[in-house]
């Protein structure tokens, strides 16, 4: 059984759409342990792959188990190995829309495990070229080190910021739920050249991340915030109650709903 645990985005910037339809972005991906989903494969006399998907909680699952991210995994490296007939067991303690790239975790983890079982003998490299092609963040997930993001999220830079003696706590509001969609339609893109005309407290992502966490409040931006917190202000007084705990720097992750706390220990 493998343990799966999800991340955070530090910083989101969205500079611009793409041709191919997806968005440039500009973010800092960090593992975070807060929550965790579970996976389990073995093979089966069924062709194919099965999946068999639980919540953690009991609540029921919305989405197509044939359709989930693990099985793509699956049927990505089957046209390209023989793989035998599997049953995939995944029990979501992640919560699902709320930033956190569970989907993306699972899917990595899949691709891992299915490499270890069958011994296809593929390296990281390889790994993360087959999960790029299933999801924009889902490459993070095979190595799941702090890392610099660029592109659709596929093109990453390893980077660890000063967090050595901080803790991290995350809060997820009740009822609350942001489809990407509803988070890329209340947002402008801008290239990074004009968001440092438009924003003087800008600075690089990367620059940004190398001072101490207390100065990140202002430089260290998530751009759907602004439209989501206007849109669900529970999640903008989740923010607000982190820094009233005394956390050094708080922010939503992703395209929301969860927020996330940083905490000196």
């Amino acid at each position: 059984m493998i343990r799966v645990t999800p991340k955070i985005n530090i910083g989101l910037r969205v500079t611009g759409r793409r041709p191919d339809g997806f968005h440039n972005i500009e973010t800092l991906f960090h593992p975070v342990d807060c929550f965790s989903d579970t996976l389990e494969i073995e093979e089966t006399g069924r062709s194919g792959v099965r999946m068999d998907i639980s919540s953690a909680d009991g609540s029921p699952v919305g989405w197509d188990p044939d359709k989930d991210l693990c099985a793509k995994a699956y049927r990505l490296l089957a046209e390209d190995f023989a793989l035998p007939p599997v049953k995939i067991k995944l029990v979501k303690g992640i919560p699902v829309g709320a930033g956190l790239g569970g989907g993306s975790a699972d899917c990595a983890a899949t691709l891992v495990e299915l490499n270890r079982l069958f011994g296809l003998g593929l390296d990281s490299a390889a790994l993360k070229g087959y999960a790029a092609r299933l999801g924009s963040d889902c490459a993070f997930f095979v190595d799941g080190s702090p890392c610099l993001a660029f592109g659709r999220g596929e093109v990453m830079k390893a980077f660890s910021p000063a967090l050595e003696d901080c803790r991290i706590e995350m809060a997820i509001p009740e009822g609350e739920h942001i489809s990407t969609a509803e988070a890329y339609g209340g947002l402008t893109p801008r290239p990074a050249e004009e968001a440092v005309l438009c924003c003087p407290s800008h600075c690089a992502l990367e620059d940004a991340l190398r001072l101490r966490v207390e100065q990140w409040n202002g430089l260290v931006v998530n751009d759907f915030e602004e439209a989501v917190f206007a849109a669900h202000p529970a999640i903008a007084a989740l923010k607000e109650d982190f820094y009233r705990r005394g956390a050094v720097y708080a922010s939503m992750t992703g395209s929301g709903a969860a927020v996330y706390g940083i905490f000196r220990k």
